[in-house]
């Protein structure tokens, strides 16, 4: 190494003075004053200023130099002027008077953008140079913060006992709720391998083998369309499980993982640690969705029983949601809000403001009989100048639309801080809910087990089971999703057999599961928080690929390795595929 660099470009300081020192890097800028040439060479760690002597080959060599060409440099390290002291950099009291530059490789082609620059840049033009992008000072550093954050991840699962085991990724196809990336087999004709959604089945059979507490941080693949918060493809998390454990076990377990790894990577406040919990039923009725931002102070309420006692005709029969907003709002404030409501299928949206006598001005005010406005007043606690937002519509409608009001409104009144992390456990997910045609199906994991267990499973309305699943949420981001498995081979075939599964398809898609559970299978429980949408948060990052060395573009592309890609036929023929386009 020491034949391109004795230092980095962040090491270099007053005590190196005059010593003979040489530094590698990319040239990040270059100052001709004529007789003098200022080079600025960058490397992962940070920024050295080299200059030349007043030798004109030198002088013209340097200046000629393509930016963004690899060099390396020898030379003496000088104190700066006072007057050409730079404070932003750490390395800004020296500068090396080059003896020697050496370029080893010429930059041969212009750059698709600038490096280090404010200039907005598009995505696929970024992607497809994701090297040149990488060497930016903020995708960097996120890169850097990830490497100290897994290792953080990972120093902290150990010290409480867990073993790291890294489970196939070559694996079986099963229904865990996205699509599968399937990979054909060679030695099997017409047979798939697919790649894991999640490592699900395999950390419940570590529990079956006597591992006691498993993590791993976990690739996870999925053929899902790309949100800001998600990426297509391929995913990481921190996945665990604990034998003999209960939710209390898992929530104890990784509730410090996560404070600590905020604490430690952030500078912003946590709200509340033991973080609160809240039920599902709960958060759907204030919040409207089950991963709440909970730096928006503004809850919802529900008004139907209200509403069937009036006479305004769009409320009766209906699901009735509000929103309380304090202070006078302005007339083009409603007219905005409004046209944001019919943007996301809202007919309108009703609301009241309360006068300075506690009456009501608003659309709705004459459809209110007078000896009920004082319940009203008292059901919403409404002071002077609040004003009432009302949603109506069937009851999941009704909560879908309320929450996104509740949303828009935390963001329009600039209720959110922003300097905050906000966590929460949603609790006490259905067992079950009804799909697109009507049948019951699994409303979360179909590997967790049911409170009250096989009893409640044969006695109670299904669609009124709860199950031992949780989710950390942080911000209006889901982080993690877990539960208190299944291991229970009679309540297990219960359960699928309620959502639709013969034991047959079990045993079929389930197989290992199914029979490992006959075996002594100890309880057990686990989670398995994203890491990418951790590093999202702490890095302030609009989008998951911020964070992520080289992803996938929204449409699933890799734009820089061209892939997917067309295949050569020999290739297909050797595992047995012919392709149909038609």
């Amino acid at each position: 190494m020491k034949d391109y660099k004795t230092h980095t470009c962040n090491e270099i300081r007053l005590e190196d003075v005059g010593k003979k020192v040489r530094i590698a890097g990319f040239v990040q800028t270059i100052r001709d004053f004529g007789g003098l040439v200022f080079l600025d060479i960058r490397d992962m760690y940070g920024v050295t200023q080299v200059v030349t002597s007043g030798k004109e080959e030198e002088v013209d060599f340097a200046s000629h130099i393509p930016l963004e060409s690899s060099v390396s440099v020898y030379g003496e390290v000088k104190k700066r002027d006072d007057e050409t002291v730079n404070p932003k950099l750490e390395t800004g009291l020296v500068e090396i008077r080059i003896e020697e530059i050496t370029i080893l490789n010429k930059r041969a082609k212009n750059l698709p953008f600038e490096i280090n620059t404010e200039q907005e840049v598009r995505e696929d033009l970024r992607l497809q140079y994701r090297y040149l992008d990488l060497r930016n000072d903020r995708l960097k550093n996120n890169l850097i913060l990830r490497a100290k954050v897994l290792q953080f991840l990972r120093n902290q699962m150990i010290e409480q006992g867990f073993l790291e085991v890294q489970t196939p990724i070559l694996t079986s196809s099963s229904p865990e709720g996205a699509r599968d990336y399937l990979v054909p087999s060679r030695l099997h004709p017409g047979k798939f391998y697919a790649l894991p959604q999640a490592p699900q089945q395999f950390k419940q059979l570590l529990m079956v083998s006597g591992i006691d507490k498993y993590f791993q941080i976990a690739p996870c693949f999925r053929d899902e369309d790309a949100r800001a918060d998600r990426a297509p493809g391929e995913f990481y998390q921190l996945d665990m499980e604990m034998s003999y454990a209960t939710q209390e076990d898992v929530f104890s377990a990784i509730e410090p993982v996560i404070y600590n790894t905020f604490k430690e990577f952030s500078n912003k406040k946590i709200a509340h640690y033991p973080f609160p919990r809240i039920s599902y039923q709960d958060t759907m009725l204030q919040y409207g969705t089950d991963k709440p931002d909970l730096r928006n102070p503004l809850t919802i309420i529900d008004l139907s029983e209200f509403f069937s006692k009036c006479s305004f005709k769009p409320f009766i029969n209906r699901t009735v949601r509000a929103i309380k907003v304090q202070g006078h709002l302005s007339k083009g404030f409603h007219e905005k809000l409004l046209e944001y409501a019919m943007s996301i299928g809202m007919g309108g949206l009703g609301y009241l403001e309360v006068q300075e006598n506690l009456s009501f001005k608003g659309p709705i005010d004459k459809f209110i009989p007078d000896d009920l406005k004082k319940e009203l007043l008292k059901l919403a606690d409404l002071k002077k100048e609040d004003t009432l937002f009302f949603i109506a519509d069937n009851e999941k409608r009704a909560t879908e639309l309320a929450g996104q009001i509740r949303e828009e409104l935390g963001k329009r009144l600039d209720l959110i801080d922003n300097d905050v992390f906000a966590f929460a456990w949603i609790v006490d997910f259905p067992m079950f809910e009804k799909d697109e045609h009507d049948n019951l199906a699994f409303s979360h994991n179909p590997f967790s087990m049911p409170q009250g267990g096989l009893e409640a499973l044969n006695n109670q309305n299904p669609l009124d089971v709860l199950a031992y699943q949780y989710d950390i949420v942080c911000n209006g981001i889901e982080l993690s999703s877990g539960a208190v498995r299944n291991h229970d081979i009679e309540i297990m075939l219960k359960a699928f057999t309620m959502a639709g599964y013969t034991e047959e398809e079990v045993k079929s898609k389930f197989g290992a599961l199914y029979t490992a559970f006959q075996f002594g299978a100890p309880p057990h429980a686990g989670i398995a928080p994203g890491i990418d949408r951790m590093l999202m948060l702490l890095t302030d990052s609009d989008t998951i690929r911020e964070v992520i060395a080289f992803p996938l573009n929204s449409k699933a592309e890799d734009l820089m390795m061209g892939a997917p890609s067309q295949v050569k036929r020999e290739q297909l023929r050797e595992v047995h595929i012919q392709i149909d386009l038609k």
